[in-house]
């Protein structure tokens, strides 16, 4: 059995898709490939998102943005955006999500809290839907 693929999508690659691809890593382990990239990467990803997953227990601090090719969209399962809008090429077949959050950019700790406790739900259902423990 193949072992599938997500990719997560934001314009800075910096805050919301980081947090989302180190839930996918930390909860899921090796049952999911995981990538993740940006329309426009920062130059480094955001110290508050950072921050916010530490007091979680995840270290997300070696990541670094990444830019979007189409060639990491072909080769994801499953394609999850965040307010990227129509920069994500999209290819049939695949299967898309558009997750609506806050973007925590300029945000302090306290907003970017709930932000990081709904990208962690939403991870805890597509890891059960990707890769369902046996």
């Amino acid at each position: 059995m193949t072992t599938p693929s997500v990719l997560f999508v934001c314009v800075h690659n910096a805050g919301r898709s980081q947090m989302a691809a180190g839930f996918v890593r930390a909860l899921a382990g090796d049952r999911i490939e995981v990538r993740s990239a940006g329309s426009m990467p920062a130059e480094q990803i955001n110290p508050v998102a950072v921050a916010a997953m530490a007091e979680v227990g995840i270290d997300i601090t070696a990541e670094q943005p990444k830019v979007l090719t189409t060639e990491v969209v072909q080769a994801s399962d499953a394609v999850i955006t965040m307010g990227c809008g129509d920069a994500c090429p999209f290819f049939p077949g695949k299967r898309y999500e558009d997750w609506v959050l806050d973007d925590p950019a300029g945000q302090g700790i306290e907003a970017v809290r709930p932000i990081r406790d709904d990208i962690r739900a939403r991870v805890e259902a597509l890891i059960a839907e990707l890769a369902p423990t046996r």
